[in-house]
């Protein structure tokens, strides 16, 4: 296993360019079953759970063919398979996924119960109770969930609390049911949009994403396309609060800005100053951070996988900060690793206080999840002295390429092997 090392009290300064968003791509690395095609996928970004996700298609039967860095040729004409294993399901919670795009071109699939980052319950029913409504047959045993359907019928599914996942498998079930299906209370995440998108291109109709009322009209066949994904609001969104966070100046290239406006509004209020332009933002930190409350809510508020960061951030703010965690139940897990670093923080529930500090102290810490992990690197660069961070596959599985991006802006880090562990790190 390996580890980071970082030395703090550097202010960051540069430019950074974002890879593709890992919320997008990896449902549509899904929705290529769809096409019985070949798929052309641009933007792709280098890390471990795309490279799961490669897995799981070739275990399909998908030919998959890298073309230059970060563009992909899928060929799915070929998938034979409409299982996924457990070996590869319990690496990420988006091998879900399967079930909808497998689901909807073979009329069954059997997929195990995903894995992924634990920060609480995080049940499939939403996903399963769309599936029946729409004509499949679940069956649930062994931790393994088998669907079967003689043919998908377009339905109205309304989502008692909104789920970015289960209006995921929605879409990628509907678009070849028979009719009109309807999705209220949809999620409005950006990689929503762009899965509906890359769908459209190859043949769907799909109407509304992006707002509450998702409208599918079912299709007999989807056909190849080419597509670029977008930008990752949320790697972005990390560098905005590292820059912030060390008193930094950074511009962030290869974004949406609108994308990012919840973030930004936050740190303008910590005062920091966010300049933007058409596919970019400069992020430069304030001499003293002010503290600022906030909640996680679904897009388009304070994104859950922004919460760590800025949690982080606040340890120095001055005052007291509030940070309410809006969707997960457990998401404070890593608040532990920030108290050995000296931060004050208090959980009750799900609202953690922040009261800033002076100063952090680097600490031997482990990175318990990926928004985490990302967030011990940025209390570390942060603090004085040296810290060490373990567990750093956890992060690897969302950020391309992220040591040396950091390094590139000036930060002290460098990766290390932990001694007696493996020789690499595969993902």
């Amino acid at each position: 296993m390996e580890k980071f090392v970082i030395q703090g009290g550097c202010s960051l300064k540069g430019e950074v360019t974002i890879s593709g968003a890992k919320n997008a791509v990896l449902p549509i690395l899904a929705a290529t079953v769809l096409a019985k095609d070949v798929c052309i996928i641009e933007n792709v970004p280098e890390i471990n759970d795309v490279g799961v996700s490669f897995r799981i298609l070739s275990e399909l039967g998908a030919k998959i063919t890298p073309i230059r860095r970060n563009t992909i040729e899928i060929d799915t004409r070929h998938i034979n398979s409409v299982s996924v294993p457990y070996e590869l399901a319990r690496l990420m919670r988006s091998s879900y996924y399967y079930m909808g795009s497998l689901l909807s071109r073979f009329g069954r699939s059997r997929v195990s119960m995903p894995g992924g980052c634990d920060f609480g319950t995080r049940p499939i029913d939403f996903h399963l109770r769309a599936f029946e409504t729409l004509g499949a047959n679940v069956a649930l045993e062994n931790g393994i969930v088998e669907l079967t359907a003689d043919h998908l019928v377009g339905a109205q599914i309304f989502f008692d609390t909104t789920s970015v996942g289960a209006t995921i498998n929605t879409m990628l079930a509907a678009v070849s049911a028979e009719g009109v299906t309807i999705i209220e209370n949809a999620a409005k995440e950006p990689h929503i949009v762009d899965l509906a998108n890359f769908m459209n291109s190859m043949g769907a109709d799909i109407r509304g994403a992006g707002t509450d009322v998702i409208k599918i009209h079912g299709v007999q066949e989807l056909h190849g396309t080419t597509y670029s994904i977008i930008p990752d609001q949320i790697e972005a969104g990390t560098f905005m609060v590292a820059a912030a966070a060390t008193h930094g100046e950074v511009l962030i290239r290869n974004v949406i800005p609108k994308h990012l406006e919840a973030i930004t509004s936050r740190l303008i209020k910590v005062g920091a100053r966010v300049t933007e332009f058409d596919d970019a933002v400069l992020v430069q930190g304030p001499e003293v951070l002010e503290a600022c409350t906030f909640k996680t809510m679904p897009h388009p508020g304070f994104p859950t996988d922004m919460q760590p960061q800025m949690t982080a951030l606040l340890t120095m703010a001055q005052g007291t900060s509030r940070v309410t965690e809006g969707i997960f139940d457990h998401r404070f897990k890593y608040v532990d690793e920030l108290r050995r670093m000296g931060a004050n923080i208090q959980v009750s529930g799900r609202t953690a206080t922040v009261v800033g500090v002076e100063r952090l102290s680097g600490a031997p810490v482990h990175a318990c999840d990926l928004r985490a992990g990302v967030a011990m690197m940025i209390a570390a660069l942060m603090a004085d002295g040296v810290s060490e961070i373990e567990d750093i596959h956890y992060i690897e599985r969302g950020y391309d390429d992220i040591e040396r991006k950091f390094s590139d802006l000036g930060a002290n880090i460098r990766k290390v092997m932990v001694p007696g562990g493996m020789l690499e790190n595969v993902g």
